[in-house]
């Protein structure tokens, strides 16, 4: 009797060492709900890229996650701060901790999870299928049914419910597949299955058909698991912002733009189309033509290059031949009066290499000039790229302003409130100011949305 107790003992304690992550099951769980966040004021929001929920195309952030976020911060009044991570163990852990308020993912429901997490309402369901070669021409399959797998290594991201599903395949069936868990993410393993630096992985059948329609050598038919819910998470004590993700999903459902999105992402040949771009950056890390002379420029400036690269994709879409009603020109939208003062003519202002030199040494007059007043490098950043967008006569009008009312002149939600009021009588009549009415809104806009880029080139392009 002694000997099965102990042997008992010794199958249990093997059962959890192998599938047990205690620093998951037993986290420590952070009070962060709505109201935090919302005084806060943006949601921080943790997910991974691939080539359908979070990419980079041509300089547009795209992707059925971020277009989803993008259309439930509308929808909620937050501002968005996206972090990206590979590792699906690294991302719950972020989350429970409080690093994070959502993860925006496809996460399968599973029982395992919703010990530690709160799962919003599905967005969709999907089934687990074995990603694997055709071993030749002849596309004959190593493995044509899942007892095929016995004995087999299948290479899964770490802390997936793809690892717990072989897992439980193995207890069911009496194989033995050898489980490897890496920090690599479901479409990274699907492209190494792909060039032979793996031999299987499991994916939902979403995203692997998705990647097996420009990696033809891949087979994604072999179904592992029944249909299971694929949905957002958030910690089980965020129960305000759960109920606020599920009124929103309600509404994207009544509203068809759930469907809408599934199918310009997963099932549309346009998505064919733009994975072989050169400038789909999950493939290429090119942003443009011009990341070149944009990485050489940005070091005489002192920014990262994907800011200056944000800034022109702001102005003109990566567009050299861009020219505005006003007469701007050129990947920077420069005027020629203002390239005049810099050393250039109209005709140069047209060549890409002349246009991104002379814009960046205005943006660094414009720099020098802020400077005394703003020390700090990272908030002197957004009244450099305000002035390039609205004039420095304007911000040095709302600075003034600023201190005025009492106001910090060296932080830009301070300051940007005084640009927003030039457009009144008594802020623009104001004997401080000097150059008059203008209307900030947009200026405001900018500012956000060139920032707002640079975070999405940032999370995407790794500074390749």
């Amino acid at each position: 009797m002694r000997r099965i107790i102990v042997g008992a003992i010794i199958v249990v304690c093997w059962f959890l060492f192998t599938t047990f992550q205690p620093d998951l099951f037993f986290p420590r769980q952070v009070q962060v709900d709505m109201p935090q966040i919302k005084q806060r004021g943006r949601l921080i929001v943790a997910t991974i890229y691939n080539t359908v929920d979070y990419f980079v195309y041509k300089g547009t952030p795209m992707g059925f996650q971020f277009e989803m976020l993008k259309d439930y911060a509308e929808y909620s009044g937050l501002e968005l701060e996206i972090v990206v991570r590979d590792d699906v163990q690294e991302i719950t852990k972020m989350l429970v901790e409080g690093q994070c308020d959502l993860i925006a993912m496809n996460m399968p429901v599973t029982s395992v999870y919703k010990q530690f997490l709160a799962f919003t309402t599905p967005l969709m369901s999907a089934k687990q299928v074995l990603v694997q070669r055709y071993d030749s021409l002849e596309k004959r399959l190593n493995i044509n049914n899942i007892y095929d797998l016995d004995d087999k290594t299948v290479v899964v991201p770490r802390g997936s419910a793809y690892a717990q599903r072989l897992r439980n395949l193995s207890h069911e069936t009496g194989m033995r597949i050898h489980v490897v868990e890496v920090p690599e993410n479901e479409e990274q393993l699907i492209r190494m299955v792909a060039t032979g630096e793996i031999d299987y992985t499991v994916s939902t059948d979403l995203l692997a058909q998705v990647n097996q329609k420009y990696f033809p050598i891949l087979h994604t038919s072999l179904e592992i698991s029944f249909p299971q819910n694929l949905a957002w998470a958030v910690r089980k004590n965020s129960q305000e912002l759960l109920s606020s993700i599920n009124r929103f999903i309600t509404v994207q459902r009544q509203t068809a733009r759930l469907a809408i999105l599934r199918n310009k992402y997963y099932q549309n040949q346009w998505a064919n189309y733009m994975v072989t771009s050169d400038y789909f950056v999950l493939n290429t890390g090119m942003l443009s033509p011009y990341d070149d002379l944009i990485r050489k420029y940005s070091e005489e400036l002192g920014w990262d290059w994907r800011l200056l690269a944000a800034l022109i994709y702001q102005e003109s879409n990566f567009n050299a031949q861009s020219r505005s009603h006003r007469g701007a020109v050129g990947l920077m939208q420069l005027l020629p009066a203002t390239a005049l003062l810099f050393g250039a003519d109209t005709v140069t202002l047209q060549r890409p290499a002349t246009n991104i030199a002379v814009g960046v040494k205005y943006l660094r007059w414009l720099d020098e000039k802020l400077k005394p007043l703003v020390a700090q490098k990272e908030e002197r950043i957004k009244f450099v790229l305000a002035a390039y967008n609205i004039g420095i006569g304007h911000i040095f009008d709302a600075l003034m302003l600023a201190k005025k009312y009492g106001k910090r002149m060296d932080r830009w939600a301070d300051v940007r409130e005084f640009l927003l009021n030039k457009r009144y009588p008594q802020y623009y009549n104001d004997s401080i100011v000097k150059f008059g009415q203008c209307w900030g809104d947009q200026t405001d806009r900018y500012v956000s949305e060139v920032l707002s880029a640079f975070m999405h080139y940032k999370n995407l392009t790794q500074n390749r």
